[in-house]
């Protein structure tokens, strides 16, 4: 059937209709950066995420230590765009892979997604560098699960070392931290707060002082994108606090109720904290581009894949160079100015002007020890901060980072509180199995039952593989 002037006017009005379709993956802070700068942009948004919230994730290790509770850094996705974004859509799901070649996003359980642009900020995963026992006996601290498991592992092994001081003896109270990072540092302080002002008075019988919290990192210091003074301040902070940090030291292997060392000294315990190092969500090991050693995927100048200009990558799974050649560091303002960027880039398509060259701002980097005591480095104006002020500057920038108003307040008062009582108010055990191993480690006992599920009473693939940034 020959058609008429009418139809074919008709069709071609269809094509010029149709909204080019933006596929996210990842609604962390690349990924709602990204969303938020494309407002505006006549196109047509999905948000696809495995959990329905967006975590604050550099206090994800005060949830861990008691300090915050889940919903203090966590805010539902639906509500940070309630009413004022039109052009999206959110998918609750866990993508499984991508076709590059037909542009299709899959979703587990469900049908695929086709796509025109797509944008990748998947997050990343604990690395286990091929260490024996790091993924069936350590705790990642990479999601709001990995902090409120560790939160009741700890909480429970107090409990069980002030029923039979032989927990103490079989490793109860020894906490082993791999990795002298940010976030290395700023657990083993803050655990150290925990245990002296609020479980030693929480457990009258209890000796605590026989509790241990052993730092260990592989190189001859702390905090390795920081200056020497502030790594020399940060080791003694954590000294002052009673952390036995283990530098020049590497773990060989942890088993469930020991760490070995790599000068096969052992140190009993039930808890090895990990944070040592991420590795880029395996998501992208189905692209078949390139990637490096850790996942992560080699992007071009503007963020996106080399020949496929469409798709671009941002945050801990993307592999960009500055102009000195030097890596981009995998930290949050990397993800949030990614986002813009890619939003940026997006808009000029549509316009039909050049693509700009992505450039990182280094706004600085900051790691708190403790109360009163923190290091920060402002490269932009040549500050080196620490102690109070650094602390003072850390906490600020924490609030003013966090996404939603009611966070802010919520946050602020808990921080206020916990500075004149030093109360940490959640100090909730809510899970059913905290102590990983615990029917073979910590047996007998009437807090403890045995689980099909796995060390930490949950499957541990479930919490390796975060889908946010």
């Amino acid at each position: 059937m020959v058609k008429t002037e009418k139809q074919i006017f008709a069709n071609d009005a269809k094509k010029v209709a149709r909204r080019p379709k933006v596929i996210v993956v990842g609604a962390g802070f690349g990924g709602l950066n990204a969303v938020e700068k494309l407002a505006d942009v006549a196109v047509d948004i999905v948000l696809v995420d495995r959990d329905n919230y967006h975590g604050f994730w550099p206090l994800l290790y005060q949830v861990a230590t008691s300090g915050l509770g889940p919903q203090d850094i966590a805010r539902p996705i639906r509500a940070i765009f309630k009413g004022r974004q039109p052009n999206l859509d959110i998918v609750l799901g866990n993508v499984v892979s991508i076709n590059l070649q037909d542009k299709t996003v899959c979703i587990e359980g469900e049908k695929s997604l086709s796509y025109d642009y797509l944008v990748l900020s998947p997050g990343s995963s604990t690395a286990d560098f091929g260490i024996e026992g790091v993924n069936e006996f350590a705790f990642p601290l990479k999601t709001l699960p990995d902090a409120t498991a560790l939160r009741d592992h700890i909480l429970t092994s107090f409990e069980l070392a002030d029923a039979d001081d032989l927990y103490i003896e079989k490793g109860a109270l020894n906490f082993v931290i791999a990795g002298g990072g940010p976030t290395g540092v700023e657990v083993a302080g803050a655990l150290s707060e925990l245990v002296k002002k609020n479980l030693s008075q929480d457990f009258h019988h209890l000796d605590v002082s026989r509790s241990r919290i052993i730092l260990v990192e592989t190189t001859d210091h702390l905090l390795g994108q920081f200056s020497k003074p502030s790594q020399r301040r940060a080791l003694e902070g954590l000294i002052s606090k009673g952390v036995e940090v283990h530098l020049g030291q590497s773990i060989a292997s942890v088993a469930r109720d020991h760490v070995v060392l790599g000068d096969s000294s052992i140190i009993p315990t039930a808890t090895v904290i990990w944070t040592a190092g991420i590795r880029a969500n395996p998501l992208l090991d189905t692209l078949g581009v390139q990637q490096m050693r850790n996942g992560a995927v080699v992007v071009g100048q503007d963020l996106s894949i080399p020949n496929h200009s469409e798709v671009f990558v941002i945050g801990d799974s993307a592999y960009a160079i500055d102009k000195k050649g030097a890596p981009l560091p995998q930290l949050a303002p990397f993800a949030v100015q990614g986002g813009r960027h890619v939003a940026k880039c997006i808009r000029n398509d549509l316009s039909y002007t050049p693509r700009p060259k992505f450039s990182y701002l280094n706004k600085g980097i900051m790691a708190t020890i403790g109360r009163r005591s923190a290091v920060a480095e402002i490269p932009v104006v040549g500050l080196k901060l620490g102690g109070t002020i650094g602390w003072i500057s850390w906490l600020l920038v924490h609030l003013l980072f966090l996404i939603d108003f009611r966070q802010k307040i919520m946050v602020l008062w808990s921080w206020v509180w916990n500075y004149f009582t030093w109360e940490r108010s959640s100090r909730v055990i809510i899970g059913t199995v905290p102590i990983p191993h615990a029917s073979q480690l910590f047996s007998n006992h009437p807090l403890v039952e045995s689980s099909d599920l796995g060390p930490k009473g949950v499957d541990p693939q479930d919490s390796i593989q975060p889908l946010s940034d």
